[in-house]
C-alpha cells in the first residue's frame, strides 16, 4: 500500500514537472533564435578566455608574437615592395603605411581563417553538448579583437615616434569612422567564414582552396600599395580603380589609411556604403546557410 502511494505521488510530480529548456529541431530556414545566443553569453565569455589563453600556450615569447609577426611582416614589405619594387606610399613613411594596412588586414584574415574552420575544428564539442553553434564563430571574431588591439597599439606607438620627428602623416575627422570600419571587417569575415565553413563540412578540399584564395586576396587589396596608383588606369576597356573597389575590403582599408595617415583621398561615401551593404547581405546569407547546415553537419563531418 505504501509503495502504491509513493508511485502515485511520483506520477503526480512527473505530470507537474516543468522544463526550463526544450531542444527541438528547427524546420524553418528563418528560425534563428538570437535570444538563445544572448542567453549563452556566459559560454561565449568562457570560449573567448579559452581562445586567448591557449593561443600561445607553452611558448617562450607568448603574446609578444602578436607584435613580432606584424613587425617582421612590415620589414619584409619595406625591403621587397618599398626597396626592390619601388612602390610609392603616397608620401607616408613606409613603416606607418604598411603597418596600418597589415593591422587591419591581419584582423580580417585571422577571423576569416578561424571562422571558416568552425564545424571541422569543433566537431567533437558539437557532437557532445548542445549550445547555439553561432557562439563559436562569434567568439572567433571577438577574441581576435585582443590581438588586433595589441597590434593597433604598436601602430600608435610607431605613429607617435614619427610625429615627434615631424612626419607628414596627420589624422583627420574620418577617424571617427574607425569603430564602424572594424565592425564592417568583422562582419565580412564572419559572413564569408560561416559560408565557407558550411561548405567545407562536406567538401574538405574547399578549405585548402580557400586558404589559397585568402593569400591572393591580400594583393587585390591596397595593403602594400596605395589605391591612387591605379586611379585612371584602364585595362581591356575596364576601369581598374572601380574593379579594385568592388572588393568589399578595399573601401574599408583605404578609408582607414586616409583617416589615420591622411594618405590619398577619401574613397567616397558611395563605396563605403557599398561595403556596408555587401557586409549586411553577406552576413544575413551566411547566418541562414549556417543555420541550415548545422542540422545535419554531424552526419558529414
Amino acid at each position: 500500500m505504501q509503495e502504491e502511494t509513493n508511485n502515485s505521488q511520483q506520477a503526480i510530480s512527473n505530470t507537474n514537472e516543468e522544463w526550463t529548456t526544450v531542444i527541438k529541431p528547427k524546420d524553418k530556414l528563418l528560425s534563428i533564435n538570437f535570444k538563445e545566443i544572448w542567453d549563452y553569453r556566459d559560454l561565449l565569455t568562457i570560449f573567448i578566455k579559452r581562445d586567448i589563453t591557449t593561443s600561445y600556450k607553452q611558448t617562450i615569447l607568448g603574446p609578444l608574437w602578436w607584435i613580432i609577426q606584424p613587425t617582421f611582416t612590415v620589414v619584409m614589405y619595406m625591403v621587397v615592395f618599398g626597396g626592390i619594387a619601388g612602390i610609392p606610399t603616397d608620401g607616408i613613411p613606409q613603416p606607418l603605411f604598411y603597418l596600418g594596412g597589415v593591422c587591419m588586414w591581419q584582423y580580417f584574415a585571422d577571423c576569416l581563417n578561424k571562422t571558416s574552420n568552425t564545424f571541422v575544428a569543433n566537431a567533437g564539442i558539437f557532437g557532445k553538448v548542445y549550445f547555439p553553434r553561432l557562439i563559436v564563430p562569434i567568439e572567433n571574431v571577438v577574441s581576435n579583437l585582443v590581438r588586433f588591439s595589441i597590434q593597433l597599439f604598436l601602430f600608435v606607438a610607431v605613429y607617435v615616434i614619427y610625429a615627434i620627428v615631424g612626419t607628414q602623416a596627420c589624422p583627420n575627422w574620418y577617424l571617427l569612422l574607425f569603430p564602424l570600419l572594424v565592425f564592417m571587417m568583422a562582419g565580412l569575415a564572419l559572413g564569408f567564414g560561416i559560408i565557407i565553413s558550411s561548405m567545407t563540412t562536406k567538401y574538405r578540399d574547399l578549405q585548402i582552396l580557400f586558404s589559397f584564395v585568402v593569400s591572393l586576396w591580400m594583393y587585390a587589396t591596397p595593403i602594400v600599395y596605395p589605391l591612387s596608383q591605379v586611379a585612371g588606369k584602364v585595362k581591356f576597356g575596364i576601369n581598374v580603380y572601380n574593379v579594385m573597389c568592388l572588393n568589399p575590403v578595399t573601401p574599408i582599408i583605404e578609408t582607414f589609411k586616409h583617416a589615420a595617415l591622411g594618405a590619398g583621398e577619401f574613397i567616397g561615401w558611395g563605396w563605403l556604403a557599398y561595403s556596408f551593404c555587401f557586409m549586411t547581405v553577406l552576413l544575413l546569407l551566411g547566418i541562414l546557410v549556417f543555420n541550415r547546415v548545422q542540422k545535419s553537419f554531424m552526419d558529414t563531418v
